[in-house]
């Protein structure tokens, strides 16, 4: 029987890079909760000085877009709107 080692198992797998991969995510998933944790405390401290957490977040999304793609996005969903009446196409005026 061929000896494959203390560090493997019968499949090949490397036990102790696996475990350090295994160790590196779940580190990596509690930084991120911490994070998520500091977000929900900021938005916490924004609602009670009067802010709308709504509309703060829609704020975020749209400064993470460039200014492009939220003019495209923008004139999709008045396209959008107005097919369902929920705006008024906009007149053309001419002097």
């Amino acid at each position: 029987m061929t000896d494959i080692g203390h560090n493997s198992d019968v499949h090949g797998i490397a036990r102790d890079h696996l475990r350090a991969f295994v160790e590196r995510i779940e580190r990596l998933d509690e930084e991120a909760k911490a994070l998520n944790d500091d977000r929900k405390d900021v938005y916490g401290e924004a609602k009670s000085m009067g802010f709308d957490v709504k509309i703060l977040k829609k704020v975020i999304a749209l400064r993470r877009k460039d200014e492009q793609e939220r003019m495209e996005e923008d004139m999709v969903l008045d396209t959008y709107l107005q097919a369902l009446g929920m705006i008024v196409a906009p007149t053309d005026e001419k002097d």
